[in-house]
């Protein structure tokens, strides 16, 4: 199984934006810091999913299991439901991404457990 750690930050609300993703498993790890331009810090989350999943289907990963620290994406994910409408179009491409792969995991964890990705998203930032 392949595990995805993601997230998205940015530098004000909205501001530049950067997506983090750090991958795992067949004994490899892959880094990425993907510059977003400027947007708001939830925009920032999902196109780091979105992003995440269009690179583990482009390498053929299909049992993926997602680490995110953003309470909004994991619930959106989970209830296919967007709270703010605003969102709802980068979660629809993102449960379309989803049923690309065989199996397809998502699970919330603590910020502290996803320092890789965070610096990642940081750096992409600085990229922007």
């Amino acid at each position: 199984m392949i595990e995805v750690y993601i997230d998205g930050a940015s530098a004000g609300n909205p501001g530049p934006s950067g997506a983090g993703i750090f991958i795992k498993g067949n004994g490899t790890v892959e880094k990425y810091a993907i510059p977003l331009g400027v947007m708001e810090n939830h925009e920032a989350e999902f196109n780091a999913l979105i992003k995440a999943l269009e690179i583990c289907i482009e390498k053929g990963y299909t049992i993926v299991s997602f680490r995110t620290d953003s309470q909004a994406v994991d619930r959106a994910i989970e209830k296919e439901y967007a709270k703010n409408k605003a969102y709802a179009p980068l979660l629809e491409r993102a449960l379309l991404l989803s049923k690309q792969l065989e199996l397809f995991f998502m699970k919330w964890i603590p910020s502290s457990e996803n320092k890789v990705a965070d610096e990642l998203a940081r750096t992409a930032i600085r990229m922007c």
